[in-house]
């Protein structure tokens, strides 16, 4: 079986680069020329794609939670609602999703509702991600699934059980799907990844490209996600985790970005193929390292050669000290000096 899935153009499979999401989210802070810049950076770093988030939030959310008082230091506005309305990008969307072709960057986002997954659709996003607290949200899934375009599940707080349902929902509809193990901490801890998940699901879904939505707040743990087969790596992005707002002090700056990407190009080419054998850059110190076998001293010719008259000294180059039992007890055809190489063809 083959897993694999192409997002406006990018191929993702098990022999790909991890394929780079730098998740914006809400970090832009309602402000488009700071998205822009968002972007900008994140393409600097070698980002593959960035991400938002779309709500229709008076549909989403409960007239209780959009009424609730929202006062506190990371709040842009009264209530809940107030605040989330003040992050919401509407038709943006369209120059946004423009700057990010010109910088070569994919450009999609979160659905969390009907009405969010149609804007995005009529925008023709060319991939869906799926939250993990919609991750049970069926007729959301279905809808999703139903435009027919990637679809990227992220697994925080749920079951096998759970995972298994909403991969089926989707894939039952379209066969484009990609996992993400995710631990829904904002940030997580090393201890709370459970990383070995990423195992068990490309054992139990062996058409789906898995990979990790990562809220941890160092570079260090995507990288074995790699090694162990996410080859989708999100991110959380901003330029400053100064910033107002929730998710900028778990969020990599461009300096960690940066790095984040090129740790994980050089994990995909540090991995190899498998086959050992020597390779050319090892040639210079394994011949000033390595051994050959050596006169310990003059030796005549005719000289019946024994324990003592053969040393292994460095450099290489010549018989592998692995050849000494198959040199002793022969004859020499001619003398040897001090450290000169014995050959099978001076032998007798």
């Amino acid at each position: 079986m083959t897993r694999r899935l192409e997002i406006a153009g990018r191929v993702i499979d098990d022999a790909s680069d991890a394929f780079v999401i730098a998740e914006v989210g809400h970090n832009h802070q309602g402000d488009l020329e700071t998205a822009k810049r968002l972007f900008k950076a994140a393409a600097e770093c070698g980002a593959d794609a960035v991400k938002l988030q779309k709500r229709d939030n008076r549909a989403l959310f409960t007239r209780e939670l959009y009424d609730q008082p929202y006062l506190h230091e990371n709040s842009y506005g009264a209530t809940y609602g107030e605040h989330r309305e003040f992050l919401e990008f509407g038709r943006e969307y369209e120059e946004l999703k423009a700057y990010a072709a010109e910088l070569g960057l994919v450009m999609f986002a979160t659905a969390f509702d009907h009405a969010s997954a149609d804007f995005l659709a009529e925008l023709d996003m060319p991939a869906f991600k799926v939250a993990s607290g919609d991750l049970t949200n069926t007729p959301l899934l279905k809808h999703i699934a139903s435009f027919g375009r990637p679809v990227i599940l992220s697994t925080g707080g749920a079951t096998l059980e759970d995972v298994e349902r909403a991969y089926q929902t989707v894939a039952e509809v379209n066969p484009q799907v990609a996992i993400l193990q995710c631990t829904a901490s904002y940030p997580c801890e090393p201890e709370d990844m459970n990383l070995n998940v990423i195992r068990t699901y490309r054992q139990r879904f062996p058409r789906a490209v898995i990979g990790l939505s990562d809220h941890q707040s160092g570079i260090a743990m995507a990288t074995v996600a790699y090694v162990l087969g996410a080859r989708i790596i999100e991110k959380h992005f901003t330029l400053n985790r100064a910033w107002k707002g929730t998710d900028h002090s778990f969020s990599l700056e461009p300096v960690g970005l940066r790095k984040l990407v090129r740790d994980l190009r050089r994990a995909r080419v540090a991995l190899g193929d498998g086959v050992k054998r020597p390779l050319a850059c090892e040639e210079g110190a394994l011949y000033k390292m390595g051994k050959k076998l050596v006169a310990a001293r003059r030796l005549p010719a005719g000289t019946v050669l024994g324990q003592g008259d053969v040393v292994a000294k460095s450099p290489g180059g010549g018989l592998p000290p692995y050849e000494l039992e198959r040199v002793l007890g022969r004859r020499l055809k001619r003398e040897l000096a001090p450290d000169e190489a014995v050959r099978f063809e001076d032998l007798e």
